[in-house]
């Protein structure tokens, strides 16, 4: 995503933009899809065809090669290169949903809830649904032909075949953009990230069954595995200040998502929030948040830190708190998304019948007391 030109000169200047990647499914079975099963033509196809008319314009997309079409999906995956490194076809491991850049949350939410019914619809034309989950539950491992100059780059562009995952973007008002230092800003999600991410944990399978390490249940095998290399964040200072949020897991709740927002928003907005880490620090908190989640030490009190602080915080500038309660309901029970996929995994014994859940958006009045 790339916010356009006129970010920042509207309404309160807040501008926001949701980035949710899916993996594929069977529509019937629900047994999980990866590249082999998935052809690049054929998704993209099937992203063209999709009615878009209604949103709002799509001038902030970038338009990503082999894609041919300025659109708000893309195939995610892994690009094939030719000898110059540019892209001539993809192996897919999902679809990515991209809002175009919204005024407010509710109105980025909207367009995700528009977005993902027609993704739906168009993909079951196909035989597949879309499924919100962080890691793929089979598939564990890949290996592709070198595709970016950087090695670094290159060997996480293979790590992320097999994890998916939202990235929350939000633009500041001028005034408040000015006023941010970019490396303090890193420090403080160094130390408040993983804490934060801790409560929305959702990806406790790995290679079709629950994921253990070191004898017992793990919370993220997608957290786990990405903490080493990915970053936590992202700015884009040229794209109008764009500062895109990347640690947080898939969900299929709107609600969660109106909360990642709002949690981003108390990371950026607030000052008097002293903890800063290294990156080292954060990488370790982050595995041992995987593992542990809110029981990882000195995390429930970082996330109750921000938690106490949000609506006072939010509220000077606007915004209202109110999703952020299942938020605080976690934290005290101690009970994660990953703890509820547990239980039905373990109720249905089937990884398709998790899928078949998660392939369904849970809207705002489903959900505005959900604990888990």
């Amino acid at each position: 995503m790339k916010f356009n030109e006129t970010a920042n000169t509207n309404g309160r200047g807040f501008h926001f933009g949701l980035e949710a990647e899916y993996m594929l499914a069977d529509a019937l079975s629900f047994h999980p899809l990866w590249h082999p099963d998935l052809s690049f033509e054929t998704l993209n196809a099937a992203l063209e065809s999709i009615s878009i008319d209604d949103l709002p314009p799509l001038d902030g997309l970038e338009l990503e090669p082999p894609h041919r079409k300025r659109m708000p999906f893309a195939v995610e995956g892994y690009h094939v290169p030719d000898p110059d490194m540019q892209p001539i076809d993809l192996l897919p491991k999902g679809i990515e949903i991209r809002t175009p850049v919204c005024s407010t949350i509710e109105q980025c939410l909207t367009c995700l809830a528009k977005l993902h019914e027609r993704l739906q619809n168009s993909l079951a034309k196909l035989g597949f649904q879309a499924v919100a989950i962080s890691h793929h539950p089979t598939a564990t491992h890949f290996e592709g032909p070198q595709n970016k100059r950087r090695y670094d780059f290159w060997q996480w562009a293979m790590e992320v075949m097999v994890t998916y995952g939202p990235d929350i973007n939000v633009s500041l008002p001028t005034d408040l953009q000015a006023k941010l230092d970019i490396r303090d800003l890193f420090a403080k999600v160094n130390y408040y990230g993983p804490a934060l991410t801790a409560l929305t944990l959702a990806s406790p399978f790995y290679e079709g069954k629950l994921w253990t390490i070191r004898g017992r249940p793990g919370k993220s095998i997608r957290t786990y595995r990405r903490s080493v290399i990915a970053p936590a964040l992202e700015v884009h200072m040229e794209e109008r200040g764009r500062l895109e949020f990347k640690l947080f897991e898939a969900t299929n709740r709107l609600d969660d998502f109106h909360a990642y927002f709002l949690l981003w928003l108390a990371l950026l907005l607030d000052d008097e929030l002293k903890g800063r880490a290294t990156n080292q620090s954060r990488i370790y908190d982050l595995g041992q948040v995987a593992q542990l989640g809110v029981d990882a030490p000195e995390i429930r009190s970082r996330a109750n830190e921000v938690l106490c602080r949000t609506r006072r915080v939010l509220a000077r500038h606007g915004f209202a708190a109110e999703a952020l309660k299942p938020f605080h309901e976690r934290l005290d029970a101690g009970r994660l998304p990953a703890d509820g996929l547990v239980e039905l995994y373990r109720q249905e014994n089937s990884i398709p019948a998790v899928l078949r859940y998660l392939s369904v958006l849970v809207p705002h009045s489903a959900c505005l007391t959900a604990t888990a």
